[in-house]
């Protein structure tokens, strides 16, 4: 059992009493249905890849986002990864495409443009009719960094802007970070 909890607890997010509480629940739970869960986990490792177009993850050579026609075909969202795609995708809001970058620009940890799918960006921008790039990175020092790369980048091709900052609904300005407010100043609008 205890090989079993470090396991789940190097997923991300899980810590040590979480992975405890997965263990004993598989445990409980019939053979068949363990066995279920373990094809469907070496299945999706085995079966699922990365677009041709935009590397979101996907089990066919292109995802249902870029094979989908009803999505706007110059508008390009650019995300660190997956997650940050399906977060985008939940709002229901953005009906363009997008392209995940595989991480951000770190020199800390030895990642620059080049281990990143920016070439394939550049390449889409060329080869496709793109009205506008939209930048939706991390509010860190890395996707500050990604983004001011990108744009010096890409600007030449297409206008490139980048996903509003501030504070998040519900939020006490008291309790906001220097750099939160200072982003949420300057990103103010006017009211309608």
């Amino acid at each position: 059992m205890a090989r079993l909890i470090d396991q789940f607890e190097r997923l991300p997010g899980i810590g040590p009493r979480t992975a405890q509480r997965l263990a004993l629940h598989l445990l409980n739970q019939p053979e068949e249905q363990i066995r279920q869960f373990a094809d469907a986990l070496l299945a999706a490792r085995t079966q699922v890849g990365q677009c041709q177009t935009c590397f979101h993850l996907s089990a066919d050579p292109e995802c249902e986002i870029c094979r989908n026609p009803e999505r706007r075909n110059g508008l390009i969202c650019v995300v660190a990864d997956s997650r940050d795609l399906l977060a985008l995708e939940r709002t229901r809001e953005f009906q363009g495409r997008y392209h995940v970058l595989g991480g951000l620009i770190s020199p800390m940890d030895g990642i620059g443009p080049e281990l990143l799918h920016v070439t394939p960006l550049v390449a889409r921008i060329n080869q496709e009719d793109i009205t506008e790039v939209i930048l939706a990175l991390t509010p860190s020092v890395e996707g500050d960094t990604t983004s001011l790369y990108l744009a010096r980048l890409l600007k030449p091709f297409c206008p490139v802007s980048r996903i509003a900052y501030g504070l998040p609904m519900g939020s006490e300005l008291e309790y906001a970070d220097e750099v939160t407010l200072s982003r949420a100043l300057e990103g103010r609008r006017p009211l309608d």
